[in-house]
């Protein structure tokens, strides 16, 4: 079945063109290379998987209750429209709660592709050409699992957010080399980390924890990426630059924070716009989703040198100062051992099955002999 015909509504045009602005660039040294990205380039070349094996994709998954989340998050919950609901509505609720959140990750890693591209034709050295390349291949995967799932176990997907449209249009269209670092790595995915991460840790469905434990591990080495390149690049730039840089993230982070919403999917239930809006503001569960959502990009953006007043001052409106002082590096330590426990508990199980399956035909041969 065409895409086209599980959208809830389909997009006005097959594709969406950014014109491309900017050089491309090639760099005649082949031996010099900052041994941090060359070790991250090596790690990422070891650590490239196959979604068609790697992930169980015999696992059933319920469309009804994709995530197995607690009816408390969604934020019809304990309203007027709750109470009228009933199961087999909750159940269509939940199901496209859940397309809508992983067809924005869908769509957010087709960006991630096409934006890593672009860092491998127009960043001028060779080292982060090489990281680059490897990232481009991750996010297809990324692209290539969301979108399996959405096909062939939810049934349906959501158009890409407007917020998140914008954000990767102001990424693409900048014509300087670091925007589709800033916007992307920093920001892009530092909020999906934060997303999946939720998910991943409150799920109690194996497929989906599968994909965004395997997913945020090759994240992981993406943010690192990112914060190595700006955290050089950053501390050449003047006042001017730095600023211009802060001011494109106070902006990133107020459509991402408004992103978040998904009152498409209160649209899609007879919701009024503006009543959809104050509901999703009324709900604990965003106030507390959005923190979390924040809990990668504030200390990514610290780290790399952009922390002026005007930046300050954004986070703490939005309620996020705080997160400047998480230990950026623990997360990532943490992404990348949970999805090794995966395979580990995977490992074992089906190496106590073939163990099993071969006993079962020794003892079949001598009840034969």
């Amino acid at each position: 079945m065409s895409t086209r015909d599980l959208y809830t509504t389909a997009p006005s045009t097959p594709s969406w063109q950014v014109p491309a602005t900017g050089a491309a660039r090639f760099s005649w040294e082949y031996e010099d290379g900052r041994e941090r990205l060359l070790a991250l380039y090596q790690k990422g070349k070891d650590k490239q998987w196959d979604g068609a094996t790697r992930i169980d994709w015999d696992l059933e998954v319920d469309p009804y209750d994709p995530l197995g989340t607690p009816d408390e998050v969604l934020t019809l919950h304990g309203t007027r429209h709750w109470a009228k609901m009933t199961e087999k509505d909750k159940g269509d609720l939940r199901r496209h709660y859940a397309s809508w959140q992983f067809s924005q990750f869908l769509h957010g890693e087709q960006g991630a592709m096409i934006c890593a591209a672009r860092i491998v034709e127009s960043v001028p050295d060779l080292d982060a050409k090489f990281y680059s390349a490897t990232q481009t291949m991750d996010e297809a995967r990324h692209a290539e699992i969301y979108g399996r799932f959405l096909h062939d176990k939810i049934g349906m997907l959501y158009p890409i957010n407007d917020n998140l449209r914008s954000l990767l249009d102001d990424t693409l269209r900048d014509s300087r080399w670091d925007m589709p670092y800033l916007g992307m790595q920093v920001l892009i995915e530092g909020l999906a980390l934060a997303a999946f991460g939720m998910i991943r840790d409150t799920t109690d469905k194996p497929l989906p924890k599968q994909i965004l434990a395997y997913v945020m591990q090759d994240e992981a080495r993406h943010v690192a990426f990112g914060r190595m390149a700006l955290r050089d690049y950053y501390k050449q730039l003047s006042d001017a630059e730095l600023r211009e840089r802060e001011e494109f993230v106070i902006e990133g982070c107020y459509l991402m924070r408004d992103r978040l919403r998904g009152v498409e999917v209160l649209d899609n239930f007879g919701i009024p716009r503006k009543e959809a809006e104050e509901l999703t503001e009324q709900s604990e569960f965003l106030h507390l989703f959005r923190k979390l959502l924040f809990s990668r990009i504030v200390p990514c953006v610290k780290d790399i040198g952009l922390w002026g007043e005007r930046l300050q001052k954004a986070y703490l409106d939005m309620g996020v100062f705080d997160l400047g002082d998480s230990n950026l590096d623990l997360l990532m330590t943490q992404d990348e051992e949970i999805a090794e426990q995966l395979d580990a508990e995977r490992f074992a199980e089906e190496e106590q099955a073939r163990v099993a399956e071969v006993a079962d035909a020794i003892a079949d041969g001598a009840a034969q002999g």
